[in-house]
């Protein structure tokens, strides 16, 4: 039975006693439903029409009054186009705070926009790299990115810790890191994960640009096979996004002290290692930043997070960008798996955006005080 894999993102991680989350075409849920009851496994049927679902989210997007960007709305999911032109926006109306650059192009030759955010109040200051959109189908990932940097702006004349924050470091913010792959999930299959990059041998497109990094690559994980959906691709880096950033991280690799991810869905907050069960050198101050980020995000909504090293929270995962990141020199690197834990899955609700980013903006601030801080 060919079905879609929501979680975990490989069948290497279902075993007994976990809870797995499939999409179904539905031809194959008449045959998968009859199967799970003989076989005595539990189920229940989270979304009935998932078509349906998908409709009422991007349906509206066709006629809804997106186009003024003064009244830009962070409370609704926009397509790449719209993203750039309000990164373009803020680069001309905010050039106080903001710088806007490329660090490369994607395989389809789309430009790698990140936003440079902060006061320029002194020539060296340390910096905090985000970047959301790895996976192109989790969306609530950019509206965070694009969260973050809107709170920044707002607040930063009234909030003395998110001044602090602006003129002590840099954040260098990457709303959609898959561009071609968001792209995708706009105009072809709204449950895309991956790049989008041409294989001759197999005809299946992209690579999970979470699995092609220099880190373990392709051990436990990860797939060799270039249809999988973690597929780590034909070597670490061959996907043009991924070596962009990577380049970028290692030339600042001195300068930027902290790394963060932004994926769907899980409610985890995880930290490395992810290839291995290990536990890192920093591990306490790392563990400490952890524990505040989520206490800090539950005291908004009541939302709790699972914390931990990724290989036992979450799965083993080789190639990943955290693991990279905190293995070439940057000491706080996380990945944050947002709301929901399979309710909605990858179909997060527009009406959700606002309190997931609200919480999410409080474990960011969280962490970034807490490397100002400088744990001991």
């Amino acid at each position: 039975l060919q079905v879609d894999l929501w979680q975990p993102s490989s069948p290497f991680y279902i075993v007994e006693g976990t809870v797995t989350d499939v999409r179904v075409p539905q031809n194959v849920s008449q045959s998968l439903l009859p199967y799970l009851q003989r076989a005595n496994i539990q189920y229940t049927i989270l979304i009935s029409d998932l078509q349906k679902a998908i409709e009422n989210q991007t349906g509206l997007w066709s006629h809804r009054n997106r186009r003024s960007l003064s009244g830009y709305n962070y409370e609704v999911y926009h397509p790449l186009e719209e993203i750039q032109g309000w990164m373009h926006h803020l680069n001309k109306t905010h050039s106080d705070l903001v710088h806007m650059f490329s660090v490369g192009k994607s395989y389809e030759g789309r430009p790698l926009f990140v936003l440079k955010l902060g006061k320029r109040s002194r020539p060296y200051k340390k910096a905090v790299w985000i970047d959301c959109g790895i996976h192109a189908r989790e969306w609530i990932g950019p509206a965070f990115c694009q969260w973050f940097v809107k709170e920044a702006l707002q607040t930063y004349q009234t909030d003395p810790a998110m001044r602090k924050m602006l003129t002590q470091l840099y954040f260098y913010i990457m709303p959609v890191f898959n561009v071609d792959g968001y792209h995708f999930s706009w105009t072809n299959d709204r449950f895309w994960r991956k790049t989008r990059s041409k294989n001759t041998r197999f005809r299946c497109h992209g690579v999970d640009a979470n699995r092609n990094w220099k880190v373990k690559w392709c051990d436990e994980g990860a797939s060799f096979h270039p249809c999988d959906d973690t597929y780590c691709g034909p070597f670490p880096e061959s996907e043009p996004e991924v070596k962009a950033v990577a380049h970028f991280l290692r030339k600042h690799r001195k300068q930027i002290k902290a790394y963060l991810s932004f994926h769907a869905y899980a409610q985890m907050l995880l930290y490395p290692y992810s290839y291995k069960y290990a536990t890192i050198p920093n591990f306490s101050c790392v563990e400490l930043a952890a524990y505040d980020a989520v206490n800090a995000l539950q005291s908004a909504y009541g939302i709790r997070y699972r914390y931990g090293p990724a290989s036992s929270t979450l799965y083993v995962s080789s190639g990943s960008s955290m693991d990279w990141a905190y293995k070439n020199g940057i000491p706080y690197a996380f990945a944050f798996e947002l709301r929901d834990t399979g309710h909605f899955g990858f179909l997060l609700p527009e009406t959700l955006i606002k309190p997931t980013c609200t919480e999410t903006m409080l474990a960011v601030k969280n962490i970034t005080l807490h490397l100002l801080k400088k744990c001991h």
